[in-house]
């Protein structure tokens, strides 16, 4: 019966989407439910494992719901998780490589009301219209203080500011850099960038040379240690 079900198991792969952009998703963590064995898809948003036809795999990326796939006969597998607040409008991008602060100003005059109605900035007014001065509270931005609609730009702003801090990252730390500074390729070498990823903070005010100091020097702790901090599985 054991060998039965061993020979059931076979190879299958599949990709993570967002539901509603179409972009690829990384980072995410999947799972079988029959083995409860778990694992996380490359940067390229792909996965590989062995699983059973009538097997359900489980999908989980923090910020988006939950998506479950059955594992049928033939073909491979492919999950579209929904955001769990906002959906983004579709955004066509031309150039993988397009200057990160270009990209950022295209996306914001994209989602301008956005940035209008998640404005706070302007609560407490000076002055007034009839010329007697004072402070006051400006209504429009009380209410985008309040309302669920200002709650939800300001979210949104955050997705795209968190998006524009991890493209500088991608601009600067890239597969070509690291494999030049490392020799590492393939698996290795993506496992290494997953690992040991500079900080939006660091690669703003790095140059080139401290930049390789860096990777070379995580190298090291790599060599040391290559799990020290790979993502643990989801409990």
């Amino acid at each position: 019966m054991v060998g039965k079900l061993l020979a059931q198991e076979r190879i299958v792969r599949g990709l993570v989407f967002d539901r509603d952009s179409k972009v690829r998703l990384t980072r995410v963590f999947i799972v079988n439910s029959r083995t409860q064995i778990g694992f996380y898809n490359t940067t390229k948003g792909e996965f590989k494992t062995t699983a059973q036809t009538g097997d359900v795999l489980i999908a989980r990326l923090e910020g988006f719901r939950s998506d479950t796939v059955k594992v049928g006969p033939e073909g491979d597998v492919l999950f579209f998780l929904k955001r769990n607040s906002i959906r983004l409008k579709e955004v066509l991008i031309k150039d993988t490589l397009q200057n990160p602060v270009k990209k950022v100003l295209e996306t914001r005059e994209d989602f301008k009301d956005i940035y209008r109605k998640g404005n706070v900035s302007d609560i407490f007014t000076t002055g007034g219209g009839n010329g007697m001065g004072g402070a006051g509270l400006s209504i429009d931005a009380l209410y985008n203080a309040v309302s669920r609609e200002g709650k939800n730009a300001r979210f949104l702003q955050k997705i795209i500011d968190r998006d524009y801090k991890e493209a500088v990252i991608d601009y600067r730390y890239t597969p070509a850099l690291v494999q030049q500074a490392t020799g590492l390729t393939g698996l290795k070498l993506k496992d290494f960038m997953q690992q040991y990823r500079p900080t939006y903070n660091f690669v703003l005010v790095a140059n080139d040379y401290e930049m390789i100091r860096f990777i070379q020097g995580a190298y090291q702790r790599y060599l040391i240690n290559p799990g020290a901090y790979r993502l643990p599985p989801l409990k």
